[in-house]
């Protein structure tokens, strides 16, 4: 089935949109194709691992990455709308620090892929979202990090219409960039 395939502003971050097929009954799409998945990225890609997480409205998670072994995600929202972010911190690559996002949502059934490198956050603009998400690695709870999601160096524009977002402890004690461990 074809999937458009469309580089971001920093192109190494992919969204994806599959063929959707509907009608008055609903609809139906390929979530996941290996063959179409590796055609569209370039390069053999495995998956180990999905995860689901189900978030209220203002929820804000990330901004979440493994440092060893690093996890490349494809990430969608199976219910709901989210505002999803991936930030560069590869300290080689031309675009460390910088970040691009994306809704993704329910309604739009676009997909967004964050290969290993990358921090991944997002925010919660519906009542609620089920957030689902591929792992190319085994989570590793020792290798396991978090950037401040309002660190002023990434200045990500969050759609937060003035409302304070609901933190976990641990994104609301996550180091800056500038102190974070990040890829070599």
């Amino acid at each position: 089935m074809p999937l458009e395939v469309q580089p971001l502003a920093i192109a190494d971050v992919l969204l994806l949109r599959p063929q959707v097929f509907g009608d008055e009954r609903g609809f139906f799409m390929e979530v996941w194709n290996e063959r179409v998945f590796n055609d569209a990225v370039g390069e053999p890609v495995g998956f180990v691992q999905d995860n689901h997480s189900r978030s209220v409205k203002g929820v804000l998670r990330g901004l979440h990455y493994q440092l060893d072994p690093a996890q490349g995600k494809l990430v969608r929202a199976g219910v709901g709308s989210i505002f999803d972010v991936a930030v560069d911190i590869r300290r080689r690559s031309p675009t460390f620090g910088r970040w691009v996002g994306h809704e993704l949502s329910a309604e739009n059934k676009c997909q967004l892929w964050i290969p290993p490198g990358f921090a991944h956050g997002f925010y919660v603009n519906s009542e609620t979202a089920d957030v689902l998400y591929k792992a190319t690695t085994y989570y590793d709870a020792p290798s396991d990090r978090s950037i401040a999601w309002n660190d002023p160096d990434i200045a990500i524009d969050w759609p937060l219409d003035g409302v304070e977002p609901l933190l976990s402890d641990k994104d609301r004690n996550a180091v800056p960039l500038a102190l974070a461990d990040v890829y070599e």
